[in-house]
């Protein structure tokens, strides 16, 4: 038991076959194949966005994160 060889394969597509029909198996697969994408497409999104936490010095300490705002006197 570990891997899948071509008997295996085709036993499993018969069995699909025999359940979703062939008219909608190309709609299983489509669906199927949207779902990996938007996850694929999910985890990249994650990777993309900055993180917030505080930044380090190289003390490896907590440098406070000001920020500085230009009052206006009138």
């Amino acid at each position: 038991m570990g891997q899948f060889s071509l008997p295996h394969l085709l036993i499993l597509a018969l069995i699909l076959l025999i359940f979703f029909g062939p008219s909608r198996l190309p709609a299983l697969g489509q669906s199927l194949g949207k779902a990996i994408k938007g996850f694929k497409d999910g985890l990249n999104e994650a990777d993309d966005t900055p993180n917030n936490h505080p930044r380090l010095n190289e003390n490896n300490d907590v440098v406070k994160q000001t920020t500085q705002k230009s009052e206006q006197k009138s």
